[in-house]
């Protein structure tokens, strides 16, 4: 019969191996090239440690075993102090390990460069010379995904879809906070970030559906900031090219103005046509009417400034304006920024209630250190306070 011991250890590890099955190990089972790359790295990384690991665990218990205080047969020697081979050991294997981890990151940090372009499509396979990538512009909104298809003009909201096997060059960048994308079963997550452009270069290679998701709290509908990727054959692909351009409607400057604004669980939307131009707009944060692109203000910085006549930029500039204006989108007030106790609203021009705004000497302000009294006001006769008195007190007799 099993001991109360052994029961509670195989209840633990039934109740571990149940609380795994429910885990999504697609982390360490991808489906892209760079994913399955990533996903070695990790795993050679966790052997070399565990080489150490291991064996200063077991040691740990051997020796609190062995050197109990009931064995007896156990040597004792309280004036041992050091020992050239331990020491060679203890020294010379992590000193080993961590050669090694550095050799292997430094080789994967420039091999899985997320701006470097791929030079495989797995392990086995090479990219074709003729192989034509296929280039995705990634918009980062609130709380939802854009993503434009420059080479059939189309674009997508919360779904994408790429070729199995053909590279897919990603450009990103993002609204209005910085974000960040990631498709576990891809490549591993990249930033997006307002106002400036980041790559990413990744392979799918089996055809499935997957998760795409956002890995940067960006705010509210953070959570629910999800997206679903799709791996097709070519012939699927272009199915699903033309569904999207059967389906979707036109969108243009006006259109993402609206698209643009803050909501959460956006279910999936097509364009069968987009305006040209219309991502340049985005990274450069000039898409409404009247704002100064962001390359047109690097240009005047590069060229050392536009002077006084630069205070006419300003309103140019404006660049996330949700909150900018005395009234919302929806004419409800916006949210600012107030004391909580003056008792007028935030943005207000009168005067907060309780603080006198006449000015006031500043002799009204200074008191006696010695007595606590006011100092007398400016005219007024009286003894200089014993702070700013220069002379020296009298001597008692």
């Amino acid at each position: 019969m099993p001991t109360p011991l052994k029961l509670a250890g195989r209840s633990a590890v039934l109740l571990s191996t149940l609380a795994l099955a429910g885990c999504d190990m697609v982390v360490m089972s991808p489906s892209g090239d760079i994913a399955a790359q990533q996903r070695d790295l990790i795993v050679v990384s966790t052997i070399l440690m565990l080489i150490i690991i291991v064996p200063v665990l077991f040691l740990t218990l051997f020796f609190a075993w062995r050197y109990r205080q009931s064995n007896t047969a156990a040597k004792y020697d309280p004036e041992w102090h050091h020992s050239t081979g331990l020491e060679v050991v203890i020294w010379s294997a992590p000193l080993a390990i961590i050669i090694a981890l550095g050799a292997i990151t430094w080789i994967s940090t420039h091999k899985l460069d997320p701006y470097r372009p791929l030079d495989r499509l797995d392990a086995n396979r090479p990219v074709p010379a003729d192989t034509k990538p296929l280039t995705v512009e990634v918009v980062a909104l609130d709380w939802k995904w854009l993503f434009f298809y420059p080479d059939y003009g189309i674009a997508t909201v919360n779904e994408m879809a790429a070729p199995v096997d053909v590279p897919i060059n990603f450009k990103l960048t993002a609204s209005s906070v910085m974000n960040s994308f990631y498709v576990p079963a891809l490549a591993g997550m990249i930033y997006t970030m307002p106002g400036m452009q980041t790559k990413l270069h990744a392979v799918i290679n089996k055809p499935g559906e997957y998760e795409g998701l956002s890995s940067n709290y960006s705010g509210d509908g953070f959570s629910h900031m999800r997206f679903k990727f799709h791996g097709l054959d070519k012939a699927g692909f272009d199915q699903w090219v033309a569904r999207v351009k059967s389906n979707g409607t036109m969108l243009n400057r006006d259109a993402y103005l609206k698209l643009e604004k803050p909501s959460s669980k956006e279910p999936v939307r097509y364009y069968a046509g987009v305006e040209d131009g219309l991502y340049e707009a985005v990274l450069n944060m000039c898409v409404r009417s009247g704002q100064m692109c962001m390359k047109d203000m690097m240009h005047i910085d590069m060229m050392g400034g536009a002077g006084v006549e630069s205070h006419e930029n300003r309103a140019k500039l404006e660049h996330d304006n949700r909150h900018a204006d005395v009234t919302g989108h929806a004419g409800e007030a916006a949210p600012g920024a107030t004391f909580p106790a003056t008792g007028n609203p935030s943005k207000s021009e009168e005067p907060a209630e309780g603080i006198d705004t006449q000015p006031r000497s500043m002799n009204h302000d200074m008191h006696n250190m010695q007595g606590g009294k006011m100092a007398p006001a400016e005219g007024q006769d009286g003894p200089a306070p014993a702070q700013l008195n220069n002379a020296a007190p009298a001597t008692q007799p």
